[in-house]
C-alpha cells in the first residue's frame, strides 16, 4: 500500500547529509558535493527540476507534525548550510489557494535556514494533492527519524481531525493498525496542557508516554498532572528529566506547591464629620467597597449614581498618566 501511494511522489525520502563537524576541509566538501550531484542526477533522471526559490514566496505545510524546535540540531544544520551550501532540495507544490505561491511538502527547517542567510532555497517543485503531500511530508519526516513518538502521535490526530482516512495516515508515518491506535490514544488522553509543557520530548518513547495516558485517564491524577506541569520546579528542566519529574508528581498522589495569592490589601477613611466611613479591600483582580455610619446608604447611592462620571475621569487619568506613577 505504501508503495502505491508513494508510487508517484519520490522513489525514497533523502535525509540532509550528516552534519558531523570530525569530517572537515577539502575531503568534507568533495564528499558532499559527491553527494549532491548524485542526489541531483537521480532527480533530473525522473524528470524532476531543482529551482532557486525565493523565501518570500514559500508558505509552510497546511498540517503540522513539530512541537517547536530543537535549538541545538537546527544550529547545527544552519551552521553546515552556512558553509557547505544547502545539498537536498525541499519538495514544495503549487500553493493549492494563492496563485504564484508555493507550499512546503517537506523541509521547513531549510526553509528557515535560507531565511536566516538572506538565500534563496533549492526546491523541486511538484504538483501533488493533498494526500500525497501528507504521505510524502510524514515518510520524509520518518525516514529521518526526526520526529518523536507524542509528535507523531498528534500529527496523526490532526489528520484524522482534517477527515483523513486511518488507511492514509499509516501510510504516512509507515505504521500498523497497533501502533495507529496507541498513538491516537495517548494523543486524545493526555491532557494538552501537559502535551504543551512536555514539548517534543525526544527520548520518550511509547512505553512510557502509555505510562503517562494511563496515570492521566483518571480525572484526579490528570488535575494533578496540570498542576504539576505549571510548577517551576518542572519548568527549569529539559526533555526526558522533565517528564520522568511529572511521572514522579503524578505518582505521589499530591500537587506542588502553588504560588501563593498575594495578601488582600485593606484600608481605611473615615469622612471628618464621621457621617461615613469606608472600608477598601483589594485582592486580585477584585475591589469591594464597605461604607458604614450614619450617611451610609445615602453616600453610597451617590456613589452608584455617579459611576459613568467617575469612570470617564478614571479612563482620562489614565491617557494622562498611562504609567499610573
Amino acid at each position: 500500500m505504501r508503495k502505491n501511494l508513494l508510487a508517484n511522489i519520490l522513489e525514497a525520502p533523502v535525509s540532509e547529509p550528516s552534519t558531523d563537524f570530525t569530517r572537515r576541509g577539502a575531503a568534507r566538501s568533495m564528499t558532499r558535493s559527491i553527494e549532491e550531484m548524485a542526489e541531483n542526477t537521480r532527480r533530473m533522471s525522473d524528470g524532476e527540476a531543482i529551482v532557486g526559490l525565493d523565501t518570500a514566496l514559500v508558505d509552510a505545510s497546511f498540517v503540522q507534525d513539530r512541537l517547536g524546535e530543537d535549538d541545538e540540531d537546527y544550529v547545527r544544520l544552519r551552521d553546515a548550510i552556512a558553509e557547505h551550501g544547502q545539498a537536498t532540495p525541499i519538495l514544495v507544490r503549487p500553493h493549492p489557494e494563492r496563485d504564484g505561491r508555493f507550499m512546503i511538502v517537506y523541509g521547513h527547517r531549510r526553509v528557515r535556514v535560507a531565511r536566516e542567510l538572506g538565500r534563496e532555497v533549492r526546491a523541486i517543485v511538484k504538483t501533488i494533492e493533498d494526500i500525497a503531500h501528507i504521505v510524502a511530508q510524514g515518510q520524509e519526516n520518518a525516514a529521518r527519524a526526526d520526529l518523536s513518538f507524542i509528535e507523531k502521535a498528534l500529527f496523526a490526530r490532526k489528520l484524522l481531525g482534517m477527515g483523513q482516512t486511518k488507511a492514509t495516515i499509516k501510510a504516512a508515518l509507515t505504521v500498523d493498525d497497533t501502533l495507529l491506535s496507541r498513538m491516537l490514544s495517548v494523543a486524545e488522553t493526555v491532557p494538552g496542557p501537559v502535551v504543551d509543557a512536555l514539548g517534543a520530548a525526544k527520548g520518550v518513547g511509547r512505553d512510557r508516554w502509555e505510562e503517562l495516558k494511563k496515570l492521566v485517564a483518571i480525572p484526579a491524577k490528570a488535575e494533578i498532572a496540570i498542576e504539576a506541569v505549571r510548577s517551576a520546579e518542572l519548568l527549569e528542566k529539559d526533555g526526558s528529566e522533565r517528564f520522568a519529574h511529572l511521572l514522579a508528581a503524578i505518582k505521589a498522589g499530591r500537587k506542588p506547591p502553588g504560588r501563593r495569592s498575594p495578601e488582600p490589601q485593606t484600608s481605611t477613611w473615615t469622612a471628618p464629620d464621621r457621617a461615613v466611613a469606608a472600608t477598601c479591600r483589594r485582592s486580585g483582580k477584585s475591589f469591594s467597597l464597605s461604607l458604614t455610619a450614619k450617611e451610609a446608604g445615602e453616600f453610597g447611592a451617590y456613589i452608584s449614581s455617579q459611576l459613568e462620571a467617575l469612570y470617564g475621569a478614571f479612563q482620562e487619568a489614565k491617557t494622562r498618566n498611562p504609567s499610573g506613577d
